[in-house]
């Protein structure tokens, strides 16, 4: 696996929520990487996005192929809002708990994206949102566990969670069943999952 952008955002229009996103993001040489995400990037709506838990998102340019052929259309490195954007998926399925070496920087996934209308308008598709949960290609968030300073074209190793192993394309309520049994709860919340996803496990 290779590193391919690092795209950082700045704030621009656009015709959803409060009319500002920070997902127009472009690629840029070098970027610092803190615990609060990539320096630089800006974060509009901080309810809903960043923090520790979801201080990065990665997004494939294998998927984005995908994307292109099902759209009929070209698609830049950045455009679904991802700061960094990977050659490919490791041949293992991406599960929560996974680590992502690149260089210095230690990246541990916690969740999968959910998108939301702001995805929907950045590109200009009725009913985005909905098209990119059933196709099962969200691209996960991932906490900084070591900071540093990474460049495109950096080799990225990948760790697998040692514990056990739930996959982003399981994530019940979202793109698998909801979990009924306090079993299957405990089961899912034995892995680091991000913070705000574990109250929705536990259905409360």
């Amino acid at each position: 696996m290779r590193l391919l952008s690092i795209n950082v955002g700045t704030a621009g229009p656009i015709a959803a929520k409060s009319g500002q996103s920070g997902k127009f993001k472009s690629p840029v040489a070098q970027a610092n990487v803190t615990v609060a995400g990539i320096a630089g990037d800006a974060i509009v709506d901080a309810k809903n996005h960043g923090g520790p838990d979801q201080a990065i998102y990665a997004y494939s340019r294998a998927d984005y192929d995908w994307w292109e052929a099902t759209l009929g259309r070209d698609i830049p490195n950045g455009l679904f809002g991802e700061n960094l954007t990977l050659d490919r998926w490791p041949a293992e399925v991406v599960c929560v708990g996974d680590r992502l070496r690149i260089g210095q920087v230690l990246l541990e996934v916690t969740s999968p994206r959910i998108p939301c209308v702001t995805l929907e308008a950045r590109m200009g598709v009725k009913g985005f949102a909905t098209t990119f949960l059933k196709a099962g290609r969200p691209g996960p968030y991932l906490r900084v566990l070591e900071t540093g300073t990474i460049e495109p074209g950096q080799e990225i190793t990948v760790l697998p969670f040692k514990g056990s192993r739930k996959r982003l394309a399981d994530w019940p309520g979202l793109f698998g069943p909801p979990l009924r049994t306090e079993a299957e709860i405990d089961s899912w919340l034995q892995a680091p999952v991000h913070h705000k996803m574990r109250s929705q496990l536990r259905g409360k």
